[in-house]
């Protein structure tokens, strides 16, 4: 009989135990749990509290030295071309145009004052394709080619996933082309190279039969 009253004692207290955790994380959801990052020394002292995120008007915080969306500083860049070759899926498509020499000064340099001698009509990156490696950004000799914090840059289109950051516009482009063209034509023909002396003719060597 006293086991019988033992074990309804115990399923009561194994209720009202629960029952009690879960009132106390009830009444401690009237507040967000907080803010600290993984990379915080703080993180696991937040233990009471919302967790839930009331997306999109909040978000995770993004650690620093995460990999996330690309972006191209094109004044910057000088059309080396690195990063497209360095691109182990190929996601970046560069096109450049040389440029004249009366164009020098409008073309401008970077920021770091390296002189800029090619036009980039054409940067862009398909970032449905990319995998944050950052080895595109790694290689980068004007650090022009950084990710950013943005993480969340999803859209409805597959065709708004490629970025574009070309400094020319096609029209401004087919006209850098043509000027490069007669840039070309109007330059003095190449001097001819100087044919090959003949080698001088060895003498046999005396006493040699």
């Amino acid at each position: 009989m006293s086991e019988y009253f033992r074990d309804i004692g115990s399923s009561i207290t194994t209720i009202l135990t629960g029952m009690g955790i879960t009132l106390r994380h009830f009444f401690n959801a009237v507040r967000r749990k907080g803010d600290a990052g993984i990379d915080e020394e703080n993180y696991f002292n937040q233990v009471d509290g919302l967790v839930t995120l009331q997306y999109p008007r909040e978000a995770v915080p993004t650690p620093k030295i995460g990999h996330y969306r690309l972006y191209n500083e094109i004044d910057d860049c000088i059309g080396c071309n690195q990063c497209a070759r360095a691109c182990p899926i190929d996601c970046i498509t560069i096109e450049t145009i040389k440029v004249t020499k009366d164009d020098l000064a409008v073309c401008g340099k970077t920021s770091g004052g390296q002189q800029k001698r090619f036009w980039v009509p054409v940067f862009d990156i398909d970032v449905a394709q990319c995998m944050t490696c950052g080895i595109c950004s790694a290689v980068c000799p004007t650090e022009c080619l950084y990710h950013t914090q943005v993480s969340d840059f999803s859209v409805f289109r597959r065709e708004d996933m490629i970025y574009h950051f070309g400094n020319l516009t096609k029209l401004e482009a087919e006209a850098k082309r043509k000027k490069l063209e007669e840039e070309k034509k109007a330059a003095p023909a190449p001097k001819p190279k100087p044919k090959p002396k003949p080698a001088p003719k060895s003498e046999p060597e005396k006493g040699s039969s």
